[in-house]
């Protein structure tokens, strides 16, 4: 018999947690930018509303986005006339939402699995990132863990309500259990549908266009283990050295979304990208002064791609060179605001890149680098890693 003392002196891992494979997956409705505000009018009904269709070119015009995907088509639409306006609608997007976020989610993960190369058995923990679907019981989670096919020992953990941070925060839980518990593998999964916040123009709410014009539908899953096997032939491509959270001050109200009959009500305030800027400096040094790095252009970025004007007040105070940002640019531009999936997709496409390029590491041939979400609250993660050899 094993003794309660033998058990709690059960080791941890010897290393830092490490990414050891990412996979990401978007619905297939591509959504062309430059042709969607005559789209989302009609659709919506509000071609009569010239001044807001007007406003909303213009935020889709500058929002340096090419295109999206979106779960939601014209013919789903139909069939769920008032999730186009706002009228109650729930119970119908939550109902898509129950369904639709668990199959992006299986989507992404299954080519997660692929690239590690080790059984499904060998997951000993599932945590599933979403503020899409959070109120059906039992969770995403389960429904994920049920569609995957993972023992039913599997430990899972559904984080809810972190919009736009989320990526950042399960990545720090995963860096948690993955470090305490040795030999843990465990699967993060980010999944968020636009179909929960999906709705007409309103004279009313005119700020609600900004969301409706910069949000994108998408599913990242990466697993994180300690101490690589060899023999098991896991590749490592980052490891987690650190990571924090921060809420800002005097930030309370500048991102919000609120669940109601007429689905999620997100209010986002001009005000976020000087927030955000104001109190990046703070966030770098505290997480990088341990390591003994000052020089921000020395390291690869991973910035939520909360919009052009985030990137672009944060590039100025960091003193970013342009090329700094180009990850966060590219996603921004090729899929738009996928919310807390969207860290992940940025990890994969730097590791390609990286990779095709000819660099030495998977972080653009540097060493270090940062992870940052920013999201409700206001709330900022910052996530240190470091690349490994390619």
């Amino acid at each position: 018999m094993v003794s309660a003392a033998e058990i709690r002196r059960a080791p941890p891992a010897e290393g830092p947690a490490t990414l050891l494979a990412i996979g990401t997956a978007t619905p297939l409705n591509c959504v062309e930018q430059r042709t969607f505000p005559d789209y989302y009018f009609r659709v919506t009904n509000s071609e009569h509303k010239t001044e807001l269709k007007r406003k909303f070119k213009h935020i889709c015009e500058s929002s340096t986005i090419k295109k999206r995907y979106m779960h939601l088509t014209e013919d789903l639409l139909k069939e769920n006339p008032t999730s186009r306006l706002r009228a109650p609608s729930l119970d119908a997007r939550q109902e898509m939402a129950v369904v639709e976020v668990p199959k992006l989610g299986q989507q992404a993960a299954e080519k997660a699995i692929m690239e590690w190369g080790q059984p499904k058995s060998s997951i000993t923990h599932l945590i599933f990132c979403t503020s899409t679907v959070s109120v059906d019981l039992p969770g995403a989670d389960y429904r994920l863990a049920k569609l995957l096919g993972l023992r039913p020992s599997v430990i899972r953990t559904m984080l809810c309500q972190h919009g736009c941070y989320g990526g950042g925060a399960a990545l720090r839980l995963a860096k948690d259990l993955a470090e305490n518990n040795a030999e843990a593998r465990v699967l993060v999964v980010c999944c968020e549908l636009t179909a929960i916040c999906f709705r007409g123009p309103s004279e009313a709410h005119p700020w609600d266009l900004v969301g409706q014009g910069i949000f994108a539908d998408g599913a990242a899953a990466a697993i994180v283990g300690a101490d690589p096997m060899a023999e098991a032939a896991e590749r490592p491509l980052f490891q987690i050295m650190s990571a924090a959270q921060v809420t800002l001050p005097e930030s309370e109200g500048s991102i919000r979304g609120r669940m109601r009959e007429a689905g999620l009500l997100v209010d986002l305030a001009k005000g976020v990208p000087g927030l955000v800027s104001d109190n990046i400096g703070e966030c770098l040094e505290r997480a990088f002064g341990p390591w003994g790095i000052s020089d921000w252009n020395s390291i690869f970025w991973i910035a939520h791609p909360g919009g052009p004007a985030i990137l672009d007040q944060v590039e100025a105070r960091s003193g970013l060179k342009p090329e700094k940002l180009r990850m966060s640019r590219h996603v921004l531009s090729e899929y738009g605001n996928m919310s807390s999936p969207s860290v992940l997709f940025i990890l994969d496409q730097m590791r390609k890149a990286s990779a095709a390029e000819g660099r030495s590491t998977t972080g653009e041939g540097l060493e270090w680098g940062v992870l940052f979400g920013f999201g409700p609250g206001l709330t900022v993660e910052t996530v240190v890693l470091r690349s490994m050899p390619i």
